[in-house]
């Protein structure tokens, strides 16, 4: 059921969540001998980490590009 609703859901960061759930239902049923329909507990912890980079501008500056980002744990 959580995959059809992430292959529905429009938004860029659904792919990746998407291939994070089928892997470890995957890892659950081929490394522990589990069912295919199991129960995944997932715990989305949004932190503060960002990923900065330096984007030049014109005369000489520089701004930083900030990327959020997520940790997910299964």
């Amino acid at each position: 059921q959580t995959l059809m609703i992430l292959e529905l859901m429009p938004y860029r960061a659904c792919y990746p969540i998407f291939k994070l759930v089928y892997s470890a239902a995957a890892n659950a049923s081929h490394n522990r001998g589990l069912k295919k329909l199991i129960y995944l507990l997932v715990k989305p912890k949004s932190t503060k980490v960002l990923s900065s980079k330096v984007k030049t501008a014109s005369s000489g500056r520089s701004y930083p590009i900030k990327r959020p980002t997520c940790h997910i744990t299964i």
